[in-house]
């Protein structure tokens, strides 16, 4: 049987696929945007792995997250095994589901309102402490996160031409958290075990840090391998809450404020490896993940008596 990746970025594709194949892994693409499902046929017997991201949109493919819906649905229907499937694909385009999902699992998460409306988003945004940030309930790699240090200088961005509006029409208007140093921590997860932790430089960075080598800038990288945190307690309760929610591999994304508190702001379901972080690491994100997968292509096989 084969391995189908559905997703909306082929320039994510390359690391994966050079891993599929070291691993012997027969794999195909299937890019989500545009096409035809027919609804009356059954998907063919395999392995699907979903990597529909919410930034989609901001690469040409608007259509990419509803078309992944449809898709999924039609997948799961016919009982197909869909790593990091709908239910996962509904968390990774909102991060208020993410939020309420982290809270309830008792993970501390950022102090946030989802507000709809331009005076919803500024009585919220003066319910928050100053400066705050607001960014977009459906989105990625920090595209348009911003940070704003009263609800003055927030009014006046709302009324002027550089405010893009989100396109599911939910902004999140959140506390800004003061890190003791200038870093997050992202830890990766492949099938229920810890990949690796790395951090990323906000003071170079800032909000946009995406991993992947198709994102890099000719520059010193952001990226660094983060030593010492197998044992780390924020490690389990990302692995408890990966379980409880259906999701294989992702990269759960949290900051140490300076008042000592460990917050989590983030789940990315369509994580993305760093080659940098890949080479000083005892496994590659992408190799970890094709043995993950070819591993239970093996077992579909075996149930299949084949």
């Amino acid at each position: 049987m084969k391995l189908r990746v559905l997703h909306d970025n082929p320039d994510w594709y390359p690391p994966l696929a050079a891993a599929f194949d070291a691993e012997g892994l027969e794999h195909e693409q299937w890019l989500l945007g545009v096409g035809t499902l027919d609804l009356g046929a059954e998907p063919p017997p395999g392995l699907y792995w979903s990597r529909i991201s919410a930034s989609s949109a901001a690469r040409g493919r608007p259509h990419a997250k509803e078309h992944a819906r449809a898709v999924l649905s039609w997948l799961e229907a016919h009982g197909r095994r869909v790593v990091n499937g709908r239910r996962v694909l509904e968390l990774e385009m909102s991060k208020a589901a993410q939020l309420a999902a982290l809270r309830a699992s008792g993970i501390e998460v950022p102090l946030t309102f989802a507000a709809v409306g331009r005076a919803e988003q500024l009585d919220a945004a003066g319910k928050l402490p100053t400066p705050f940030i607001v960014k977009p309930n459906q989105g990625g790699k920090g595209l348009g996160v911003r940070r704003f240090e009263s609800v003055a200088e927030f009014a006046e961005y709302l009324d002027s031409s550089e405010y893009e509006p989100p396109v599911d029409g939910i902004t999140l208007v959140q506390e800004h958290l003061r890190a003791a140093k200038p870093v997050i921590t992202r830890v990766e997860i492949v099938g229920g075990e810890l990949l690796y932790a790395l951090t990323a430089d906000t003071a170079r960075g800032g909000f946009e840090l995406c991993p992947a080598e198709a994102c890099a800038v000719p520059s010193q990288s952001l990226f660094a391998l983060r030593d010492g945190f197998d044992d780390h307690p924020i490690v389990g309760r990302y692995l408890r809450f990966a379980a409880r929610q259906g999701i294989d591999v992702a990269g759960f994304e949290f900051i140490e404020t300076e008042d000592g508190r460990v917050v989590t702001y983030d789940v990315n379901a369509t994580t993305n490896y760093n080659p940098q972080v890949d080479a000083a690491a005892a496994d590659a994100g992408p190799r970890r993940v094709a043995r993950y997968l070819k591993g239970l292509l093996g077992a579909a096989d075996e149930g299949n008596g084949s």
